[in-house]
């Protein structure tokens, strides 16, 4: 798995839980029409082994779907409507870009071996994303992370939504453009303007954030597709029913995330996937949900 994907909770060490000391979620949806689009890519600076491809038509039936990611006022209605408590908070921990925490919270916090720069952060969840003493506030309208498949599951249960498929994922994504490399086309930054929240910068040492951010952005930073949908490339991952692999083992991850960058992980087109397990989460993982019509 690449740097810019969470990894998996079972490659952390577990660590020590010391416990940190907002009716039904807001926002429209819209509604699409279905039918029948081009899925997958074979673009050959793709990922092969993650089965982007063929290339295949593909029919979806109408349903409806977020414009953007829920956000952390969106889930904090959840939370305190229901009392939820994610899996980051019934693990202890959950996984944090370094470059995002304190000197001493970097230096106890255990790391992957394969991919360093993620930290296993005791206390951090959703409220608290960077740890204890880290807070949401400023960060009402970005997107909910340290949210795993079953917390997004149910969240979209108490919403009167679900998760949506891949292919609903990409057709929408995609917003009427024919096989098209990114939501708005096949250049990265049409004109030198940035469309998407991705890494700039030599990864994981520097980012220049030359799109205006580094972390997590607003979920309607950057113009939206031609169906309405924002975020779609970069910001968070987001997590998509059913399975990868066509296993239960690891769900289907799709869009890409702030610290992709076209060097070693350029995921953020608009065809590529990842998974991971369904109890996983970290600072760059989130969703959106999609419904029936």
């Amino acid at each position: 798995m690449s740097g810019c994907c969470p990894p998996s909770r079972s490659e952390g060490s577990e660590v020590p839980y010391d416990p940190p000391g907002r009716g039904h979620a807001s926002g429209d949806l819209i509604v699409l029409p279905g039918g029948t689009f081009l899925m997958g890519t074979e673009d050959k600076d793709g990922f092969p082994d993650d089965d982007e491809g063929p290339v295949r038509e593909v029919a979806v039936a109408s349903f409806a779907i977020d414009p953007h990611c829920v956000t952390n006022a969106r889930f904090a209605e959840f939370v305190d409507a229901t009392g939820y408590r994610t899996d980051a908070e019934k693990f202890g921990w959950t996984y944090v870009f370094a470059k995002f925490l304190s000197g001493e919270l970097r230096k106890r916090s255990p790391r992957p071996p394969q991919t360093p720069w993620w930290c296993g952060v005791s206390g951090a969840y959703w409220r608290v994303p960077e740890g204890p003493g880290s807070t949401v506030e400023d960060r009402w309208d970005h997107p909910v992370v340290h949210v795993s498949w079953r917390d997004a599951n149910a969240y979209c249960a108490w919403a009167g939504r679900r998760l949506p498929t891949e292919a609903e994922w990409e057709y929408a994504a995609r917003g009427g453009l024919e096989q098209a490399r990114y939501p708005w086309g096949d250049e990265l930054t049409p004109d030198g303007e940035h469309r998407c929240n991705i890494w700039q910068g030599r990864f994981p040492v520097r980012d220049t954030a030359e799109d205006g951010y580094a972390g997590t952005a607003p979920v309607d930073a950057f113009p939206p597709n031609g169906f309405g949908l924002f975020n779609v490339s970069g910001n968070v991952w987001e997590w998509c029913a059913g399975r990868f692999r066509g296993t239960d083992a690891e769900r289907p991850m799709r869009g890409g995330s702030y610290l992709c960058h076209d060097s070693y992980c350029n995921r953020y087109r608009v065809a590529a996937r990842t998974g991971n397990s369904p109890d996983s989460s970290s600072g760059n993982l989130g969703f959106r949900c999609a419904a029936d019509v």
